[in-house]
């Protein structure tokens, strides 16, 4: 689950990171008296949409006096927000953030994930922050420099100095920059995040480290464990096609090609989207039904694929473990005659109940596809799709 800046930022000072002071804003109205409550200064009028890139794509603006808040605030405000993370069609900018301004004098990056490969916390850092991180990643990756996490002592003190030493903190801000990082790791550990963020990290003429941006995701799977920040979710933000899943517990994620394609497991989702790219088609879908489908489950997940309206095929491929083919073929049946069913569907079964599945494949009178193994049942989608 992805929240705002602004969520994040309040979640970080809790825990003693430092960040300029800010108010999310939902009018031009509330913008307006932001700036007032800020004293009226220099501030910063920021989109809110989960993307980065918020600048290069004209959401994030410095305002010098109250005519300029009032019209960038009007400008971003309801505008189409397309940056390198958002889709062509962008996204549509519903809250703003407006925080005082800051006297940059140096900007650097820091960020936490998880390291699946060492099972540790990894902490990122590097010298060249800002907008042009991926770049730096790319193009430079010797300046970003990583730590891995021991969880039994946490962050430390060297760990923490040595880092902000190798990305040009200075000897007299190390104190400073210590708090922060080890501020972020308490963060990231104690709420489940699977990112932590800060981009920019800013040193500034006044000599404090400061939080310029902040953004954090966290593992879906503990939110049971934090409901004041699943509280933070803006359904807005997110496919409503995915919101629609997650009711049904069904895994679904939305793809810009043309077969959709409908799998229990993640592995073989993955598989069977490679081997439709194998033989020329393109998955307009990862989605799992899971282990425990019911034809509820079956038919909720038809509906889906076929809301897309690029969806000119659909790929069954069942592997019944826990999951019985007979149930998956019923679902697969009476989801094709509720929907009612006009683009071609291939099915291939495998495993428990098998024969049972294809029987009631074959005597359900509807013009299904059958497939015999996986190669086959990709070939067959594709031919179908093309004509």
């Amino acid at each position: 689950m992805k929240i705002h800046e602004y969520q994040a930022k309040e979640l970080l000072r809790k825990f003693g990171v430092v960040t300029p002071r800010g108010i999310p804003c939902f009018s031009l109205e509330e913008a307006i008296a932001a700036h007032q409550t800020l004293g009226g200064g220099v501030v910063v009028v920021k989109a809110q949409i989960h993307a980065g890139g918020r600048g290069k794509g004209g959401g994030v603006k410095v305002a010098k006096t109250a005519a300029q808040v009032a019209e960038y605030a009007g400008q971003i405000m309801g505008m189409q927000l397309i940056t390198h993370q958002t889709s062509a069609e962008g996204q549509k900018v519903r809250r703003l953030l407006v925080e005082e301004g800051a006297d940059i004098r140096k900007e650097l990056y820091i960020g936490m994930v998880v390291d699946r490969g060492t099972q540790r916390v990894a902490l990122m850092a590097s010298s060249e922050g800002g907008m042009d991180i991926e770049e730096v990643a790319a193009h430079t990756p010797e300046k970003i420099h990583t730590v891995f996490i021991d969880p039994a002592t946490g962050l430390t003190d060297a760990e923490a100095d040595d880092v902000a030493t190798r990305i040009g903190v200075p000897a007299h801000l190390l104190a400073q920059s210590r708090t922060m990082l080890q501020a972020l790791y308490k963060a990231f550990d104690e709420t489940d995040a699977s990112l932590a963020e800060i981009n920019p990290l800013v040193l500034t003429g006044d000599d404090r480290v400061i939080a310029l941006d902040a953004k954090m995701n966290f593992d879906s799977n503990a939110l049971y464990r934090h409901p004041e920040i699943t509280a933070m979710r803006d359904l807005d933000e997110e496919d409503p096609a995915e919101i629609a899943a997650s009711k049904f517990d069904l895994s679904y994620i939305s793809l810009d090609g043309n077969i959709g394609c409908l799998v229990n497991g993640a592995g073989l989702a993955m598989a069977t989207m490679d081997i439709t790219k194998l033989y020329g088609g393109s998955p307009a879908n990862f989605l799992d039904v899971g282990g425990g489908a019911t034809t509820e489950k079956v038919t909720e997940a038809f509906k889906l694929m076929l809301a897309n309206p690029h969806v000119e095929g659909i790929l069954v491929n069942i592997f019944g473990g826990i999951m019985r083919c007979d149930v998956i073929a019923t679902g697969v049946v009476e989801a094709a005659r509720q929907v009612k069913l006009n683009v071609p569907l291939v099915v291939r079964l495998e495993g428990t109940n098998v024969e049972l599945g294809k029987q009631i494949l074959a005597e359900s009178g509807l013009p299904i596809i059958s497939a015999s193994n996986m190669a086959d049942a990709a070939a067959k989608v594709v031919e179908a799709v093309r004509g």
